[in-house]
């Protein structure tokens, strides 16, 4: 089976700053794969060059390949838009779009030119369901989606990222700023959604990537230290900067 994206070699630097050394990566599909590792060693910013949202950072400059399903996302005639609908994105703090939750899931499709009322009902319909929250939110469609709790507002933001059909779900941090039971839910959900989409999430939190991952990637000053089964790396991590930051020594 082949990988969902294979990265090879991959530097990036940020002006005169070396972020990245040397990514070597595969990724599966089907499977939640879990960045981890201290503030600014890089996880977020691999994270971006999957769907090439560093590109709107000033001075950004990538070295390598990442193939998704083979082929080189940059490579010059890659359309930016078209990768961006197939591996979608969700940040750290929920961001919805001021109007209702129906045009905040409908925003995407729309922007690729679905106009039909009744396929844009569907779709909205099928992203809350896969997100599990069109019980709570169907009576409340037309209602401001700034209205909602953050648990609810970062649902709502899968169920959009998940309307325009990607492969790949991109989450950075998704949790970090909600309440244990949203965090919960999101959890939950992640795993759910891991039948039809691959997954890759930056976590701050340990227990995190070991409750919900498959494989986890740990990161130090820009380097991949190692990658390997989550269970694996969290009980006998071959590299002793691994074992001093999931011990607790550092980070």
């Amino acid at each position: 089976m082949m990988d969902k994206f294979e990265i090879k070699d991959v530097n990036l630097h940020y002006g005169a700053f070396h972020a990245l050394h040397d990514i070597n990566l595969n990724i599966a599909p089907n499977e939640i794969t879990a960045f981890i590792g201290p503030s600014g060693c890089g996880k977020s910013t691999l994270l971006k060059s999957l769907n090439r949202m560093n590109d709107l950072v000033e001075g950004c400059r990538v070295d390598g390949q990442i193939l998704l399903d083979g082929q080189d996302i940059y490579q010059k005639d890659v359309d930016v838009n078209t990768l961006r609908k197939r591996v979608g994105m969700v940040f750290q703090k929920p961001n919805p779009f001021p109007m209702s939750i129906y045009d905040n899931v409908a925003y995407g499709p729309r922007t690729h030119g679905i106009r039909n009322k009744k396929t844009l009902d569907e779709i909205v319909e099928t992203s809350l369901r896969e997100t599990a929250i069109w019980d709570e939110l169907k009576d409340r469609l037309g209602k401001s989606a700034l209205g909602l709790s953050g648990g609810q507002q970062q649902r709502l933001c899968i169920a959009r990222a998940l309307a325009v059909k990607p492969d790949v779900l991109l989450m950075d941090e998704p949790t970090s700023a909600l309440d244990p039971i949203s965090t919960s839910k999101i959890e939950d959900l992640t795993l759910q959604l891991k039948k039809d989409f691959t997954i890759v999430i930056v976590t701050h939190n340990m227990q995190q990537a070991t409750r919900i991952s498959d494989k986890t990637a740990f990161f130090l000053l820009g380097e991949l230290v190692e990658a390997d089964k989550t269970e694996k790396l969290f009980s006998m991590p071959k590299d002793k900067r691994t074992e001093d930051y999931i011990t607790g020594r550092f980070g």
